[in-house]
């Protein structure tokens, strides 16, 4: 897989995480807006003079609050996991490279990467070896 082409799933799946994220956090804290406006028109009489277009105000903006803190909790989650799992594949293509002798520069990294790609898609096609001894 290309590094463009990786880079184009990866977004796409980034984008997935978010959106799910959103809404579920949209759904969860509008709920709270809900009922606290309720709760807040059935016990105090200031507050259940004030306007439908004001009170539906206030619950969009926990609304809103709730998918846009959503949104980005789970997108720093998917980047630090994403991070992670890139610094061990990366560290291990350096003390590999640097067995052989190379110093593991950028393009060292992603030859190293093509040649795992490689080896991997050829265990999969190779049909498993019965060795019965």
């Amino acid at each position: 897989m290309s590094d463009r082409t990786r880079l184009r799933s990866d977004v796409d799946k980034a984008y997935d995480i978010q959106v799910k994220a959103a809404t579920k956090g949209a759904a969860r804290s509008t709920g709270v807006g809900l009922s606290l406006v309720t709760l807040a028109h059935y016990t105090w009489p200031l507050f259940r003079r004030q306007t439908l277009a004001f009170k539906a105000f206030l619950v969009s903006g926990f609304t809103m609050f709730g998918l846009v803190i959503g949104a980005d909790n789970a997108l720093l989650s998917h980047e630090a996991e994403r991070r992670r799992s890139e610094n061990a594949i990366r560290r291990e293509a350096r003390l590999e490279l640097a067995r052989r002798g190379l110093v593991g520069t950028e393009t060292e990294i992603a030859k190293w990467r093509a040649e795992r790609a490689e080896l991997e898609n050829i265990r999969r096609s190779s049909p498993p070896s019965s060795s019965h001894e």
